[in-house]
């Protein structure tokens, strides 16, 4: 118990430190809408998920374009930097406009794993191959429906509007609490 203890008390940094960049930056510090490219990444293995060292649940890897990057060439960087796995993008599978905490525009890319094997990164401390029809429990909301949309291979990606409210927010943090505890 005393590990699951220190593993919460642990989390509080954290928690202030992500509370400040979901709450208060975008609305205070940070100027433009933010563009965030993720990846659902496909192999012979499933899907690859990445866990995140602040929040720990499982989310699809991915990350902000660096300046003169395309949003494709930023999404399999990121991959690549995150899980260590090379991919192919096939194309754009869906557009999420989130509004409530951390607002942003999620593009969402479908891509096939070519080289490589899953390592932990500064930022993924896990990373791992799940059967899609089966996510783990510890997958973030807001990586269901990227998920199930990429899967479902549509002609024409979907814009998706979503609110990340309390509701979101208190299911995030029941999923890093389960995680915390388990050590």
């Amino acid at each position: 118990m005393l590990g699951g203890r220190r593993g919460l008390l642990g989390a509080l940094p954290s928690y202030a430190r992500i509370a400040w960049w979901g709450l208060v930056a975008p609305r205070l510090t940070e100027r433009g809408e933010l563009v965030v490219h993720q990846a659902v990444v496909l192999g012979p293995e499933g899907v690859l998920l990445a866990e995140r060292a602040e929040l720990r649940g499982w989310e699809l890897p991915g990350g902000e374009a660096l300046p003169g990057e395309s949003g494709e060439q930023a999404v399999a960087r990121e991959v690549l930097e995150e899980t260590g796995v090379e991919v192919r993008v096939e194309g754009l599978s869906g557009e999420y406009l989130r509004s409530g905490f951390r607002p942003h525009r999620a593009r969402v890319y479908r891509c096939r794993a070519l080289a490589g094997a899953p390592r932990p990164s500064r930022e993924t401390p896990r990373v791992a191959w799940f059967d899609p029809a089966r996510p783990p429990d510890g997958l973030f909301p807001w990586s269901r429906a990227p998920l199930a949309d990429a899967l479902a291979g549509a002609a024409s990606p979907p814009a998706r509007a979503e609110h990340q409210g309390v509701a979101t927010i208190w299911a995030a943090l029941a999923i890093d609490l389960r995680a915390r505890l388990r050590g």
